[in-house]
């Protein structure tokens, strides 16, 4: 009888253990603080963002508006909102703070969201820290397909998300053509997306030549610089769906990314087949990378900074690593925007230029920093 006792109790012991295990990431004390430090960056973002604009209101209506119960926990408000039906009667300042300003933040913050967990991938899957949409080649294929579409085929606008993807995945396809010598390399990923990074932007710069409406070059440049001016809920109906399969398998690929930073020895001694890891994995990140670019332009550098935050703040684990970016690139972002939008006010400013001016220095201190680029 004891030692059945005995049996259970030990039994009980190892699943709990194991279920500690699985939840420990989870109960991370770092984690823990950089994902509540960057809710509350979103939240003060976002409440300066809804508080400014060419409607005047002060600070107590603009959140009155926002907390707005009859908005809050309105069905048919959501519904406009997130399904394009008829919006609901409400108040000038809750009309223009929930359908004109609120969705930027979402937007912003998705877009972050995206292109952290983006860059993350990329650089496991290249093993490389310099990696990100913006080198790879990523950006600027997705970019040009937007571009050829806003000049050449304007009825295919309703498409762009799949067009941006298509675009970014075409252009990762000659990244990995072209970095293929019996397998790949991190190295040779990389120099090869700055190959096909530099001539998809010269193709877009020769673009604007064949634009003869002014509108379209100025909408052209907005894509190009990364904006978010003039977002509404039409955007995060966009990049909502696209953003919760990224989110999916990027967290169901964490295990598969851990193994690739080993190593190729190490990876195959381990039975994993490394090109399709690296393939599938790339798919996830294009995906994310394009998604953003469809919706904001091509906004660079966030795919490269993010990450970074994120590993020296919770480490290097995968699952918590891609966790943290979903929290992280989205404090980013919405910063970025207020200080795009603040910044020269009343002049707009695109939040591309904004995190150029942030990551062109980082990226140079992070190449710096390299001791092994590795070999060719």
């Amino acid at each position: 009888m004891s030692e059945k006792k005995s049996n259970v109790e030990t039994g009980r012991t190892a699943s709990s253990r194991l279920t500690e295990s699985r939840l420990g990431w989870l109960l991370d004390p770092k984690l823990a603080t950089v994902v509540l430090a960057s809710v509350a960056v979103v939240f003060v973002g976002g409440l300066i963002q809804i508080s400014y604009g060419a409607y005047s209101m002060t600070f107590f209506e603009a959140w009155r508006a926002l907390f707005n119960p009859d908005v809050m926990f309105n069905p048919q408000a959501w519904d406009a909102f997130l399904l394009g039906e008829t919006m609901p009667e409400m108040s000038s300042e809750s009309l223009i703070v929930w359908n004109i300003r609120l969705p930027r933040v979402f937007v912003a913050a998705l877009v972050g969201m995206n292109l952290g967990v983006s860059g993350t991938i990329f650089q496991a899957v290249t093993r490389n820290e310099l990696a990100s949409p913006f080198i790879l080649g990523v950006s600027s294929g997705a970019g040009l397909m937007i571009l050829l579409t806003l000049v050449v085929f304007g009825g295919l606008t309703a498409f762009l998300p799949i067009i941006a993807a298509v675009g970014g995945a075409v252009a990762f396809l000659i990244v990995y053509v072209i970095a293929w010598k019996n397998g790949t390399s991190p190295i040779r990923l990389v120099l090869a997306g700055v190959i096909v990074g530099t001539v998809f932007g010269s193709l877009q710069t020769g673009l604007f030549f064949f634009a003869d409406d002014i509108g379209v070059v100025q909408s052209a440049i907005a894509w190009t610089t990364g904006s978010l001016i003039g977002t509404d809920w039409d955007q995060v109906r966009l990049i909502l769906p696209s953003t919760a399969v990224v989110v999916l398998f990027a967290v169901a690929g964490s295990r598969q990314m851990d193994v690739l930073l080993l190593g190729e020895q190490t990876a195959q001694s381990l039975g994993m087949s490394i090109e399709k890891a690296r393939f599938a994995l790339s798919g996830v990140a294009v995906l994310a990378a394009s998604a953003s670019i469809a919706v904001a332009g091509i906004v660079g550098f966030v795919g490269l900074i993010v990450p970074h935050m994120v590993r020296n703040l919770v480490g290097s684990d995968s699952k918590k690593l891609i966790v943290g970016c979903l929290f992280v690139g989205p404090a980013l972002m919405v910063s970025a925007d207020v200080g795009a939008r603040l910044a020269l006010s009343p002049t707009q400013i695109p939040v591309g230029i904004v995190t150029g001016l942030l990551g062109g220095p980082y990226f140079l201190y992070l190449m710096r920093k390299q001791e092994d680029m590795g070999e060719i």
